[in-house]
C-alpha cells in the first residue's frame, strides 16, 4: 500500500512512473522498515506498521499539495515556517483537492484488514508459527539488496544532485520520495552541526569561486557608475505581477495600463526573471538585497535570517542613509520582524502603522489603494527628516488566492462570436465570458485592481512636492503560481465551443512546459520624476537578467559594490549573462535549459548550440548554487569579516 502511494505521488506530480529506479529504492526502504516489525510480537505488529502507513500517507498528501503550490517537493527546513501558514491559508486551501483523499484510503484499508484479522484466529496462529528473527533477516537483506542495486546504477550526476539537494524533482524522479525525504532531513540537520559536517568543503568552494578571475571580470565601471550618488531610492515590490499582463486588453480595457505607462516612461527590463524557491516573496526580498540565491533547503528568512549578509540597506546605512521597509501585512509574516532588521532596515512600517478597518482588508491585509494613500504622508515625512533614504514598499492585494472579486472591481472578458448556420445561412450572435470565474480570469481581475492602485500611487508621487531626488524601482516578485493548464486556457480558448485549441488547429499557440517557464518573467522598471535623470532612465533593456543581478546593477549606480555578490551589473555583463534558478534550470540569450529532464529550448534561432555550451553553463549554475548555499548555511561572510 505504501509503495502504491509513492507511485501515485510521482504520477500526479512529475508524471514519470515508468522509471524503475525510484520504484526499486522505495520498495527497498519499505522492506527495511518492514523487516524491523518482525521483532515485535504478531499481535502488536499492527501498531508499528500502521504508524508507518499513516506517516507515508501524510508524506504523500503534504508533497502533493506542496507540489501544486511550488512545483517542488516539501522540505523539513520549511516546517519552521508553518507559523506563516495562518495568513496564507486561503492560498493553500485553493490548491487542495478531494483527489488527495485517495491516499487516506490506504491506512483505512489497512486498519479494516487488521480488524478482520483480529476477529479471527490469525494473530494467535501466526504467533505460533512465525519465526521473527529469521523473517526479519531475510526481509532486511532483500530490502538492502534493492537499495544497493539502485545506488549501484546511479551516475555521478545522480550522487551530486542527491548530496546538493537543490534539484528536488530530479531526486524524487531518480531515488523516490522516501529517500528524498530522508536525505532532506539530513540536509536540514547538517547546518546545526556545521563544525562536523561540510564546513571545510563549503569554505573551499567559497574561496575557489571568489579567486576565479572569470567570476570578477564584469565588475568594471560603466556609464551608470555613481549616477545615483546622494539620491534616494524606493523599491516597490509588486506582488505576483507577471510581465505578460502588460500586453493584455479586453474590450478596449487594458489589464495593466499603469505598469505599462511606467515601462514606457522609465527604463524597462523586458527579460527579467525572479529566482524564487519555496520562500516566494521572502526569497525575492533576500535575493534582491544580497545578490545571493535562496537556500537549497529551508527558507532564509526563517532558518538563516541571523547570518551576516552584505546588503543594499547595510551599504547605504554606511553612507548615512535612513533605511526602512513598509508592508500592509503582519510583521511576523515570513519572520520579517527579525529578518528585515538583520538585512539592514532601520525602521519597519507594517500593519500596526496604518489606520484601517476590516472592510479595508483584501486577502492578507490592507488593500493596496488605502495602503498607498496612507504611505504617502509617511514617505513625505521620511524625506523631510532625512538627507537621504532607501526603502522597500511591499504591495499585497494581488496575493493568491485571487478570489476577492467583489472588492477587485469588474473586468469585462466577454467576446461576441458571429456564428452562421451552414444549412440555413442564418447568422446569430454568441456572447461568451470564458474567463469569468476561472483561475486566470480571477488573477487578471486582481492584477487590474493592483495596477489601478499603483496608478493612484504614481499620481500621488507626481503631485507631491517631494521625491524630486528619488528613484523608484518597480519589480514583480514572482509569478502568479498559475498552472500551465490554467494559462493555456488563456492562450488557446476556442470561443465557439468552449474547448481549447490543439496543435491541429490553425489558431493554436504552443504553450508547452518551456513556454510556461519562460512566461514567468516579471516587470523590472527604473522610474523617476527627476527632470534630469528621467532622460537617463528610459528605454527598453532586453538583456536576460535575474533578481540576483539587481543589487550589483543598482549599487554601481551609487558608486558602491558588494564584493561577494553572485549576480552582475547587467550593463557590464550584457548578453553574456546566465540566469540560474534554484532547481538548476537556467536561461541565457541563447536558450532555456530544463535541468530535470536535460532538455532545452532554443531562444535565438540564429545560433547553433553545441554540447560544450550546455555543459559549461550547467557547471557554472551548479557552482553558483553551491557557493550561495555555502555562504548562507555556514555563515561564511561572518567568518570572512572576522578574519
Amino acid at each position: 500500500m505504501s509503495l502504491c502511494g509513492m507511485i501515485l505521488v510521482r504520477h500526479v506530480t512529475i508524471g514519470h512512473v515508468s522509471n524503475l529506479y525510484p520504484f526499486i529504492t522505495d520498495f527497498g526502504i519499505i522492506l527495511v522498515i518492514g523487516a524491523l516489525g518482525y521483532f515485535i510480537k504478531p499481535k502488536n505488529q499492527f501498531k508499528y506498521f500502521f504508524s508507518f502507513v499513516c506517516l507515508f500517507c501524510l508524506m504523500e498528501i503534504v508533497n502533493c499539495v506542496y507540489y501544486v503550490f511550488y512545483t517542488s517537493f516539501a522540505s523539513f527546513g520549511e516546517l519552521a515556517s508553518v507559523s506563516q501558514a495562518e495568513t496564507v491559508t486561503g492560498s493553500i486551501m485553493e490548491k487542495m483537492s478531494f483527489a488527495y483523499l485517495v491516499y487516506i484510503a490506504f491506512p483505512i484499508i489497512f486498519y479494516y484488514v487488521h480488524r478482520k484479522l483480529s476477529s479471527s484466529s490469525y494473530y494467535i496462529f501466526m504467533s505460533k508459527i512465525e519465526k521473527g528473527k529469521k523473517m526479519a533477516l531475510f526481509t532486511l537483506v532483500c530490502g538492502i539488496v534493492f537499495v544497493i542495486i539502485s545506488f549501484a546504477c546511479a551516475t555521478k550526476t545522480d550522487y551530486s544532485r542527491l548530496s546538493k539537494q537543490w534539484n528536488r524533482n530530479y531526486i524524487v524522479e531518480r531515488f523516490g520520495l522516501i529517500l528524498y525525504q530522508c536525505n532532506d532531513l539530513f540536509q536540514t540537520l547538517r547546518p546545526k552541526f556545521s563544525s562536523l559536517f561540510g564546513y571545510e568543503d563549503a569554505r573551499i568552494i567559497f574561496d575557489n569561486y571568489f579567486s576565479n578571475e572569470d567570476n570578477s571580470k564584469y565588475k568594471e565601471n560603466n556609464k551608470f557608475t555613481g549616477i545615483l550618488k546622494d539620491k534616494n531610492i524606493i523599491f516597490v515590490h509588486m506582488e505576483s505581477i507577471q510581465d505578460f499582463v502588460m500586453d493584455l486588453e479586453f474590450n478596449g480595457v487594458e489589464i495593466a495600463p499603469n505598469i505599462k505607462r511606467l515601462a514606457n516612461e522609465g527604463m524597462y527590463f523586458s527579460n527579467f526573471y525572479p529566482q524564487v524557491s519555496t520562500g516566494t516573496s521572502s526569497d525575492t526580498e533576500f535575493t534582491l538585497l544580497t545578490s545571493l540565491m535562496p537556500a537549497s533547503s529551508g527558507i532564509v528568512f526563517v532558518s538563516y535570517y541571523n547570518r551576516n549578509y552584505i546588503t543594499i540597506p547595510k551599504l547605504l546605512n554606511n553612507e548615512d542613509y535612513y533605511t526602512f521597509s513598509m508592508h500592509g501585512n503582519l510583521v511576523s509574516m515570513w519572520n520579517r520582524a527579525k529578518a528585515h532588521p538583520s538585512l539592514g532596515y532601520q525602521h519597519l512600517f507594517f500593519e500596526e502603522s496604518f489606520d484601517y478597518t476590516e472592510d479595508d482588508v483584501i486577502n492578507l491585509g490592507i488593500n493596496d489603494k488605502l495602503f498607498f494613500e496612507e504611505a504617502i504622508p509617511i514617505l513625505e515625512n521620511i524625506e523631510q527628516e532625512n538627507n537621504n533614504y532607501m526603502g522597500t514598499i511591499i504591495t499585497l492585494s494581488n496575493h493568491s488566492p485571487f478570489t476577492f472579486i467583489d472588492k477587485y472591481g469588474e473586468v469585462d472578458f466577454s467576446q461576441t462570436i458571429i456564428k452562421s448556420d451552414e444549412k440555413t445561412g442564418i447568422t446569430s450572435e454568441l456572447i461568451t465570458n470564458y474567463l469569468d470565474g476561472t483561475a486566470v480570469g480571477n488573477y487578471l481581475t486582481s492584477v487590474h485592481y493592483a495596477d489601478d492602485a499603483l496608478g493612484e500611487f504614481i499620481d500621488y508621487i507626481n503631485n507631491s512636492p517631494a521625491f524630486d531626488d528619488t528613484i523608484f524601482v518597480f519589480y514583480g516578485d514572482h509569478d502568479a503560481k498559475l498552472s500551465r493548464k490554467e494559462l493555456n486556457y488563456l492562450y488557446n480558448y476556442n470561443p465557439e465551443d468552449g474547448s481549447t485549441y490543439t496543435a491541429e488547429d490553425e489558431e493554436y499557440t504552443l504553450y508547452d512546459t518551456f513556454a510556461h517557464d519562460l512566461n514567468k518573467k516579471t516587470p523590472l522598471i527604473i522610474w523617476t520624476k527627476n527632470k534630469s535623470l528621467k532622460y537617463t532612465f528610459t528605454g527598453e533593456v532586453d538583456y536576460y537578467m535575474g533578481m540576483i543581478d539587481v543589487a550589483p546593477t543598482i549599487l554601481n549606480m551609487f558608486g558602491l559594490q558588494n564584493p561577494y555578490a553572485l549576480g552582475h551589473d547587467i550593463f557590464n555583463i550584457r548578453d553574456n549573462n546566465i540566469v540560474a534558478f534554484p532547481n538548476g534550470n537556467f536561461v541565457t540569450n541563447m536558450l532555456y535549459y530544463n535541468n530535470s529532464i536535460g532538455e532545452y529550448k532554443v531562444i535565438n534561432e540564429n545560433t547553433i548550440i553545441d554540447e560544450n555550451y550546455i555543459s559549461e553553463k550547467k557547471k557554472y549554475v551548479e557552482n553558483l548554487l553551491d557557493v550561495s548555499n555555502s555562504i548562507i548555511v555556514y555563515d561564511l561572510l561572518s567568518v570572512k569579516e572576522n578574519k
